[in-house]
Parts: C-alpha cells; sequence; structure tokens
C-alpha cells in the first residue's frame, strides 16, 4: 500500500512541476454577475499566461464575457467565503505565481512591466510580493484617507492559501517581495452601489465575528458601536489624511464609519436572535 501511495504522490509531485514549467504566471478572477465591468480588468491581463474565472454562477452573461477572452472558467457557487473562492482558484491554476484579482481592477502598463521582470529571475526565498491598490472612488483616483495601500496578493501557488471570510488575506511561509506599481480599483459607480455592496459584506463579517468570538458582553458591544466608527472616522479623515481629498475624503470617511456600525450592528442582531442569552 505504501509503494502505490508513494507511486501516486510522485506522479502528482511530477505532473505539478510540468504543468508549472509551462506557465510562469496565472490570473485569478473572482466574479458574480460583474459582466457590466469585467471587460476592462481582463482587457487589461491579456499579457498574462493563464486566465481563470472562479465564477459565482453567474446570470448576466460574465461567464461568456470571460470567455470570449480566453479565460477558463470554474464555476462554484459562492459559500460566504471570498477566501475559498481565492483558493479554488489557485488549485486549479498552473502557473508557478498566481495574481489574485477583483473583477473591478486593472492592471497598469507599469505594474505589467515590472512584474514580468521580477519573474524573469525568481527568488526562491519569495512567496508572495505586495503592490499598490489605488482606488478610484466615483472616478476620482484616491491618494489619502488609506485608499492607496498594499495587499500581498501576487503569490506563489505551491506554498500559500487564503484565509479569511471577507477581507481574505494570503497566509506566506516565506519572504514577502515589494512591487513599487499600481493595480487600479474601482469597486462602485454609486452611492447606490456602494450602499449594497457593504451590506453584503457586513453580513458576512457579523457572522465571522460571532463564530469567531461567540457572544459578548453588552457593554463590549455598545463600546464596539459607539468606538469603533468614531475610530475609523479619525484613521481616514485625520490619521491617513483623508480631508486632503476634500469633501471626498470626508463624504468616504463618513461612509466607512457607517460600515463600521452596520457591522457591529448586525452582529448585535445574531447574537438576539442565535445566542442563548441575548446580548
Amino acid at each position: 500500500m505504501g509503494g502505490t501511495s508513494d507511486v501516486a504522490e510522485h506522479l502528482r509531485d511530477a505532473r505539478s512541476a510540468l504543468r508549472s514549467s509551462q506557465v510562469t504566471l496565472s490570473v485569478v478572477i473572482i466574479a458574480k454577475n460583474e459582466a457590466h465591468r469585467i471587460r476592462r480588468c481582463l482587457d487589461s491581463i491579456r499579457w498574462a499566461e493563464e486566465i481563470i474565472v472562479v465564477d459565482g454562477l453567474s446570470t448576466d452573461g460574465t461567464a461568456e464575457i470571460c470567455r470570449a477572452y480566453g479565460a477558463r472558467i470554474i464555476a462554484h457557487a459562492f459559500e460566504g467565503d471570498f477566501s475559498l473562492e481565492r483558493n479554488v482558484g489557485m488549485e486549479a491554476a498552473m502557473g508557478e505565481w498566481v495574481l489574485q484579482l477583483d473583477a473591478d481592477d486593472v492592471v497598469t502598463e507599469e505594474f505589467r512591466q515590472r512584474v514580468t521582470a521580477i519573474l524573469a529571475h525568481d527568488d526562491p526565498a519569495v512567496d508572495a510580493y505586495k503592490f499598490r491598490r489605488k482606488s478610484v472612488l466615483l472616478g476620482r483616483p484616491m491618494r489619502y484617507g488609506g485608499w492607496l495601500y498594499y495587499i500581498p496578493n501576487l503569490v506563489r501557488r505551491r506554498t500559500v492559501r487564503f484565509t479569511g471570510r471577507v477581507h481574505e488575506r494570503p497566509v506566506v511561509p516565506g519572504k514577502i517581495g515589494v512591487i513599487e506599481a499600481d493595480i487600479e480599483h474601482h469597486p462602485f459607480q454609486s452611492i447606490a452601489e456602494f450602499r449594497a455592496r457593504h451590506h453584503r459584506y457586513t453580513t458576512l463579517q457579523a457572522q465571522e465575528v460571532l463564530e469567531r468570538e461567540g457572544r459578548l458582553s453588552s457593554w463590549r458591544v455598545w463600546w464596539r458601536l459607539v468606538h469603533r466608527p468614531y475610530k475609523i472616522f479619525w484613521k481616514s479623515y485625520i490619521k491617513k489624511q483623508g480631508f486632503r481629498e476634500g469633501m471626498m475624503g470626508l463624504r468616504f470617511a463618513v461612509l466607512f464609519a457607517w460600515v463600521e456600525w452596520l457591522r457591529w450592528h448586525k452582529y448585535h442582531t445574531l447574537c438576539r436572535r442565535h445566542c442563548d442569552d441575548a446580548v
């Protein structure tokens, strides 16, 4: 039995090595009903050797659009866990490296050039690279307020996996390198879209907090309901100088403070609904 298992493992390793030698970079996009904006993302990654779209059973033609760009579609019903979607894409990828994107991301030419140069001289000690994600809010590229930040989403397929239900992040065992280039993030086109998106996210976040921390005491919940939104506003508008963005900076500092309040309000509601002793 042991010999058969060893042979099977050797064959899997051999196939993995073969496919990695054929593809250096795979791009994974997670998407659901993104037909209205995914073309811009796909246009920006035509240069990639492989494109994989983990599609949450879209009904608006997203999968058909992606196939027209040569993408491989992995149909996977969304289970409320973004890290799971990332890892499904990682399992399907053939590249040694995987660039994880959202449907509202746009890769810049500078980023393409730098990634191409870096991967041509692969450093075996590095398991991920972080790069700047520049948020474009209602058509405006934001430099201040915390909307220009680094994310380590270029990862080595064989060693990295993602964790976290909503704000998923990679677990990186080795070094994290830096790519001094931007990917643009266009998360919404209207305030109504912003509100709808964050209603979905905060529902998942509240469930995640309940699973991770259980039922918190009443004073701790109320403290977070009051203190956390204020802290988010202060951090965005004052500490990270969102005020330098003028009225746009004030608007989004208020909106993200509201998102934080909504998360804890939903957590409070879940506790009242599901816990034996209501908070």
